[in-house]
């Protein structure tokens, strides 16, 4: 699916600004170089799969990012520089149909391991409504469907799946450093058992199941622990909502005893907080985790993670 952006040219590829490429805690200011360093190279499309790549790589691989922290991964165009550093390493890892630039660049690279995100998990169709929510409170057909949702990495359980596949595919191109991969795939699956856990005791009982979100961005995560999340926009994050669609979300928040309306760090939270405003509920950060920064309530996946948890349970309320 095509969440958003067309797919640009190679000719526009070549054209665009050489934004470089960065690696996870800081940019190389010569991206080419960065990818053909004497360890096993991996390109990854944006922070969930770089953050794979390195808790599997260890210390055996150089990984870096083609979206910098901060930028809105949907709307990243890769430039002719970062084309030519992924030809130079070993591996790219990415999220087809996410970053329609990236989907370009890999389809059109010769790097011998490809290895897509979506490939190793099940994708499913998310729009502005999903999990168990009651039918009284939807008065149309949700128009948003329109694609199948790509935030796995929200959800612990499809993470770990797509992390078992990641540390095969290395273990194969990489069969020197096979037993580390294995290793270290192992303990990241165990540490994202753990999140899921804590994730299942903390959402069991609460006094709503409902929350609120700028876009649709957890369906994943709602499915998983019986939530229903209803979504200002679908899985666009920059699309508007329309004016029966806000009075629908009003209606609905006073319904079921929603008390808030989450944002996200890397999107304007103008209008969530219009109508959380109109509807008198809070806003609260609900971070997808497309990207780390200094606006993030943590310094790497799990800790957003943990943070997520803890606003859903403030949000929600425990019986």
């Amino acid at each position: 699916m095509n969440v958003r952006r067309r797919l640009i040219s190679g000719t526009a590829v070549a054209a665009a600004t050489a934004l470089g490429l960065c690696t996870l805690s800081a940019c190389s200011s010569d991206s080419a170089a960065a990818a053909n360093t004497d360890k096993f190279d991996v390109v990854a499309s944006f922070y969930p799969m770089a953050f794979l790549a390195e808790q599997i790589g260890g210390d055996q691989v150089n990984v870096s990012s083609l979206t910098e922290p901060g930028q809105e991964p949907h709307d990243l165009e890769i430039s002719a520089k970062q084309t030519a550093a992924l030809q130079e390493s070993d591996a790219v890892l990415y999220l087809k149909d996410l970053q329609p630039s990236v989907d370009s660049a890999v389809a059109q690279s010769e790097i011998k391991t490809k290895i897509d995100a979506t490939s190793l998990t099940t994708l499913e169709k998310h729009g502005n409504e999903v999990g168990g929510h009651a039918a009284e409170h939807d008065d149309h057909e949700n128009e948003e469907l329109s694609g199948l949702d790509p935030h796995i990495w929200l959800d612990p359980v499809r993470y770990a799946r797509v992390a078992e596949g990641v540390g095969k595919a290395f273990e194969k191109a990489d069969p020197d450093h096979a037993a580390d991969y294995k290793t270290n795939t192992a303990a990241l699956v165990k540490k994202l058992d753990a999140l899921n856990t804590r994730f299942e005791d903390g959402l069991a009982n609460t006094k709503t199941k409902v929350f609120v979100t700028t876009h649709a961005a957890f369906g994943y995560l709602a499915e998983r622990y019986g939530l229903t999340e209803e979504a200002i926009n679908g899985l666009d994050p920059e699309s508007e909502p329309s004016a029966a669609r806000v009075k629908e979300l009003e209606r609905m928040a006073e319904a079921d005893g929603v008390t808030t309306v989450f944002y996200e760090t890397l999107v304007s939270d103008k209008t969530a907080k219009t109508i959380a405003s109109d509807a008198n509920l809070r806003t609260d950060v609900l971070d997808p985790i497309e990207g780390i920064t200094k606006k993030s309530r943590g310094t790497d996946y799990f800790s957003v993670q943990e943070a997520n948890l803890k606003a859903l349970k403030t949000a929600l309320g425990t019986k």
